[in-house]
């Protein structure tokens, strides 16, 4: 009965094309590198479709009748072809690739990426992200070199935006958001992005005044499609660093498809490298397919899954760090007994269905479930000396410590915990009517989090234990000796079961007109999100927000093809368990959403020189930020006070050229200016840890003319320095000196045996790839000191504090073999 029950629609629906002797021709539209074309119109004189988000279509034609079919996109040439009759109820399958095209309308340009110049949206191809070299290659190491956009730590794919810290940044894959894990500290435990560029079709960033369809986060949104197969394909990526392969297939009646990659990662190259010895093996590894299955031209189910286990075995040994000045030179020598065991699994599963209910009309369901369950242990001993360093060049002891000005220990302990689950359910539809469109979608989370905090700090200093800093408590040690129990400089014991429900719906508008020949874009939208948190040690708390979101985008008649745009809004970002948790490890149920007036204002200039296409990105923008939590930085680990009691702002000015610097490749020069800054209890206002002034980036591809298979990357970034913390529980008022500049060049070459430009006969030893390369990469090419933290240390004769600081990894050597098939 089964079976009988799946042939009769299928019966009902041959039956039906019979009588009205149709023929049925479907496919997938692609660009030039084999990336699906949503949108492109297929059409002939008495009737026409659209591709979907995928690339396909499906047209009934005329039966046994000769039809001219034509294939049209905006930035692409026009393909017109001649379909010879086809008889009745036959389905025959017509794939198109469409060619790049530029196309003058009086003497402005007509680009295919028009939607996402309107909203302001970065777009990058995956094809670069793939090539350019990177410590921790991917999308993320892209995102670094784009204004706006900063990060101090090659080994992190964390960044942040416009004054904003890592957890203000919405990260999307096939319109499914998708988190990070809780406890990690140092860009070095953190692994593998959860991206996986063998498997990305498309990438959108919007660094500030995004639409009310995405989520509530203060700073930035990511949106990455993966791709839907439409042939049999692998590939496979090895270097020093570790490996990664993929596989990809579609079903011979192209119904189902699907696409399969794992990675593997490890960090020992760049970890042996740095001024700390250790005993050390950080491993990374993780699984993730994407499937799709295509009931029929208006319903497909979809499905995307991750499994990553990430394990950090650390065993430090000795470390030496030089520091001052050249007339005087100081270092600090570390001894380290004992290691950190840390493991973190996480598991993510989502279904998304998509039903097109009519020709305008489009609903989609999604449902998601990401659990990651964490450990953090460590015992560490560390027994220092600081002292000057021996400058006789001629010497048998030059670099040595000569005479100890400080020494002490510190004891660091901790049996860290933590399991989370976190489910979604979200409706989302489109609703398009000639020139209007309406978005809006529905969404319950909820976040089930049990976290078990041990852990402390004891420092024994100068010849005495260091108390912790209370209020009430005046350190006059070692002149006043202190005859109470000892107690840790730091302790934290904290055991929450904490429940979090989030109800959050958004409705917007879009809509595109004409005023004086002059294009005008508009988009207006609102979202509301209310949200409850409970637990066993706290009274259970329930707020709401509404914030308003708009968007407006001139294009003027004029000869140069430019575009203009104002956005902005109100922006919130409800507390997330990791916001709600204080220094004491409490949670903290009434901390308010953080909440950001944004303001952008942008331009895009396209143009040609010397023939070849560039386009100009201007944007200034301004954020007034109030109920801001206040939080430091630890490498990569942001520890929240849990309370509202700040307010901030942020201001700058991003540009970006980005064009054909040598034909055929794509290359980018970014510049940013940005500062921010807070007021933390009325006290007056000081720098963030975020506020990074300038920024200058290039990423920058060419080839050798007479040998065009050699290839040369480059990828290049300056920062200047972001101040430099300071020590736990000390006062961020006293502390307000920055790190050193960051430089930074990652440069790689690449020599290409073969690719679409460059196939081979059958017969020849490489006609069996697609893709094959070898390559040779330098990460930090000019072997700059970078920075990332600092730590303290007390000087047993004066009884101050020295910031010695943590640097990143020196220049670093690496191979890679890439191939597909």
């Amino acid at each position: 009965m089964r079976n009988f029950s799946f042939l009769l629609p299928l019966f009902l629906f041959i039956s039906t094309h019979i009588n009205a002797q149709e023929a049925t021709i479907e496919g997938i539209i692609l660009d030039e590198n084999d990336v699906p074309v949503p949108g492109a119109n297929i059409s002939y004189a008495n009737g026409g479709t659209q591709t979907n988000e995928n690339g396909y279509y499906e047209l009934n034609l005329p039966a046994n009748q000769e039809v001219v079919l034509t294939i049209t996109y905006v930035g692409f040439k026009k393909i017109e072809t001649t379909i010879s009759p086809i008889a009745a109820n036959k389905k025959v399958e017509l794939n198109f690739v469409l060619k790049t095209d530029v196309e003058q309308i009086g003497t402005v340009t007509i680009t295919g990426n028009r939607n996402n110049r309107v909203e302001g949206i970065t777009t990058i191809s995956p094809e670069t992200i793939r090539k350019i070299p990177g410590a921790n290659a991917g999308v993320e190491n892209l995102l670094k070199t784009l204004p706006g956009v900063t990060s101090n730590n090659e080994l992190s794919s964390q960044y942040a935006v416009r004054g904003g810290n890592y957890d203000e940044n919405l990260v999307y894959v096939n319109e499914i958001q998708v988190y990070r894990p809780f406890l990690i500290r140092s860009g070095q435990q953190e692994g593998l992005s959860f991206v996986n560029t063998d498997m990305v079709r498309n990438v959108e960033f919007s660094a500030g005044g995004f639409q009310a369809k995405y989520g509530d986060k203060l700073s930035s949104v990511l949106d990455i499609t993966y791709r839907r197969p439409v042939d049999f394909g692998a590939s496979l990526d090895l270097s020093l660093l570790g490996g990664s392969a993929s596989i990809e297939n579609v079903s011979e009646n192209g119904k189902f498809s699907g696409i399969a990659g794992i990675r593997y990662r490890d960090n020992s190259l760049f970890v042996n490298a740095k001024e700390t010895e250790t005993n050390f093996r950080p491993r990374f590894a993780d699984a993730q397919t994407y499937l799709t299955y295509q009931f029929s031209k208006k319903f497909e189910l979809s499905f995307l899954g991750n499994i990553a286990i990430n394990q950090y075995d650390y065993e430090p040994l000795t470390r030496q760090t030089n520091f001052g000045t050249i007339s005087d030179p100081m270092a600090l020598l570390i001894f380290y007994e004992g290691q950190e065991q840390d493991q973190y699994e996480t598991y993510f599963g989502a279904f998304k269905a998509t039903y097109e209910v009519s020709d305008n009309y489009t609903t989609k369901l999604i449902a998601s479930a990401y659990n990651t369950q964490e450990q953090e242990y460590f015992d560490i001993l560390a027994q220092y000396r600081l002292g000057e360093v021996n400058t006789d060049i001629g010497g048998e002891n030059v670099g040595e410590v000569e005479f100890s000005e400080g020494v002490g220990s510190q004891l660091t302990h901790a049996r860290n915990d933590l399991d989370a689950l976190i489910f979604n359910v979200q409706h989302l539809g489109t609703i398009t009517e000639e020139d209007h469109k309406i978005d809006y979608g529905i969404k319950y989370t909820h976040e089930d989090i049990r976290d078990r905090v041990r852990e402390y700090e004891i420092i024994d200093s100068a010849g005495f234990s260091i108390r912790p800093p209370f209020d009430d408590f005046q350190n006059n040690q070692p002149y006043e000796p202190y005859d109470a129990p000892i107690a840790p400089y730091n302790n934290i014991r904290a055991f929450n079961e904490t429940q979090i429900n989030r109800f959050q719906a958004f409705a917007q508008w879009s809509y595109k007109t004409e005023i004086d020949s002059a294009e005008i874009y508009i988009n207006a939208g609102a979202r509301t999100h209310v949200w409850n948190i409970s637990g066993e040690n706290f009274e259970s708390n329930t707020q709401q927000v509404t914030s308003l979101r708009g968007q407006l985008a001139w294009k003027p008649n004029w000869e140069k093809d430019m575009i203009f745009r104002l956005s902005g809004g109100l922006y919130y970002q409800p507390p997330f368990y990791r916001a709600l948790r204080d220094s004491t490890g409490a949670v903290q149920p009434e901390v308010k959403a953080q909440k950001s007036t944004h303001i952008v204002l942008g331009n895009d200039y396209s143009f040609k020189l010397g023939g070849r296409p560039f386009t100009l990105v201007s944007e200034a923008y301004y954020k007034s930020i109030t109920d801001v939590n206040p939080y430091t930085i630890e490498n990569v680990r942001i520890r929240y006070r849990a309370r509202n009691n700040a307010e901030a702002y942020a201001y700058g000015l991003d540009l970006r050229l980005n064009g054909e610097f040598v034909p055929g490749t794509e290359s980018w020069v970014s510049f940013g200016y940005m500062k921010t800054e807070e007021n933390i209890d009325d006290r007056g206002y000081i720098a963030r840890p975020t506020d990074q002034r300038l920024k200058f980036a290039v990423l920058f591809q060419d080839y050798v003319p007479a040998i065009p298979a050699l290839k040369f990357y480059l990828n290049m970034v300056y920062n200047t320095g972001l101040p430099g913390g300071s020590p736990s529980y000390a006062d961020p008022y006293d502390y307000q000196t920055r790190l050193r500049d960051y430089r930074r060049a990652d440069a790689g070459f690449s020599y290409v045996f073969a690719d679409r430009n460059n196939q081979h006969p059958e017969g020849h030893w490489l006609h069996r790839f697609k893709e094959l390369s070898i390559g040779f990469e330098i990460f930090n090419l000019f072997d700059n000191q970078n920075a990332i933290t600092n730590t303290f240390v007390r000087d047993v004769y004066s009884q101050n504090l020295y910031s010695v600081p943590n640097y990143l990894s020196p220049r670093v050597f690496n191979l890679k073999l890439s191939m597909k098939f």
